[in-house]
């Protein structure tokens, strides 16, 4: 059994052979420098020449179109897909290659489930802990018995929203500093997804995590993102605090204001943001006007 699970959890990128490690700026918990992703048989990358960097600290939301190449990029990120040419570091490190601290930093949980069907979540959860050095079991039994995810069940045997809620206690058991979530609420109901994103904003403001958060569901992203940023044609043409974008982007039918940019035409409207300093009249805008606008 344990030989499987090391083969499955080496497929996964969590335990790999040790190669020379490359450094880089430690401080950025997510670098990319000329990210680029192609797929066999395909002429358009998926990701197109992406230089992009997370700030520390914070939630940012990953909005796209579906096939926009946001779980590509993640698991690009992650070092679990490799790239056609550039790269992308983890706290200064390749993706790729990153050393055992850098990966017990990280937490992931996926948007398809990677349990181990076959064993009880007490299995799963003690069979993580070996790979972390910090580990909060007091955070996991709370987790475990507020969500009323039964410790004895085989995960096979429990329902698609609890399987959900424990790959979310599995990464944030060790208390990660960098939390990187693709859709991982798709299988909830609301009260589930609101006690989920309490819990997110618990771990921001207490451990100072940074999230990227991918998911479809905008009112979630309302609720938690600092930042949004939208990737469209393989990259992130904006990133910026949502609620200053909210403020600063009205939709106009008049000439282009000085100093304003225009971000989007549709149809006889244009979606403008203001210089700095500078207020805009106009239609205020919604996250899904930015959503639809933008990617």
């Amino acid at each position: 059994m344990k030989k499987m699970m090391d083969a499955v959890m080496q497929g996964l990128g969590l335990v790999r052979a040790k190669p020379p490690v490359q450094l880089g700026d430690a401080s950025l918990p997510v670098l990319t420098q000329g990210l680029t992703l192609r797929y066999p048989g395909r002429q358009q990358s998926v990701l197109d020449d992406l230089n992009w960097q997370l700030p520390a600290g914070q939630v940012v939301g990953l909005l796209g179109r579906n096939g926009a190449g946001k779980t590509s990029l993640i698991e690009a990120l992650l070092g679990l897909r490799d790239p056609w040419t550039g790269r992308a570091l983890l706290y200064g490190q390749e993706a790729r290659q990153i050393d055992d601290v850098v990966r017990a930093r990280i937490g992931y949980v996926p948007q398809q489930s990677d349990l181990f069907p076959q064993l009880t979540p007490r299995q799963l959860l003690n069979y993580f802990r070996s790979f972390y050095p910090r580990w909060n079991t007091a955070k996991v039994e709370g987790l475990m018995s507020r969500w009323a995810i039964p410790a004895e069940q085989t995960i096979a045997e429990l329902s698609g929203g609890q399987q959900q809620r424990l790959s979310i206690i599995r990464a944030l058991a060790h208390e990660p500093d960098l939390l990187v979530l693709d859709e991982p609420v798709s299988s909830l109901d609301p009260l589930g997804r609101r006690d989920f994103l309490r819990e997110l904003v618990e771990q921001v403001l207490d451990c100072g995590t940074t999230v990227l958060f991918s998911t479809h569901i905008l009112s979630d992203l309302e609720r938690v993102a600092f930042q949004v940023a939208f990737l469209k044609e393989g990259r992130i043409g904006l990133q910026a605090p949502l609620d200053e974008l909210l403020e600063a982007c009205r939709w106009q039918r008049e000439p282009l204001p000085p100093g304003a940019r225009c971000l989007a035409q549709h149809g006889e409207r244009q979606l403008i943001q203001a210089a700095p300093g500078q207020g805009l009249e106009g239609e205020a805008v919604t996250l899904e006007d930015l959503f639809e606008a933008l990617t």
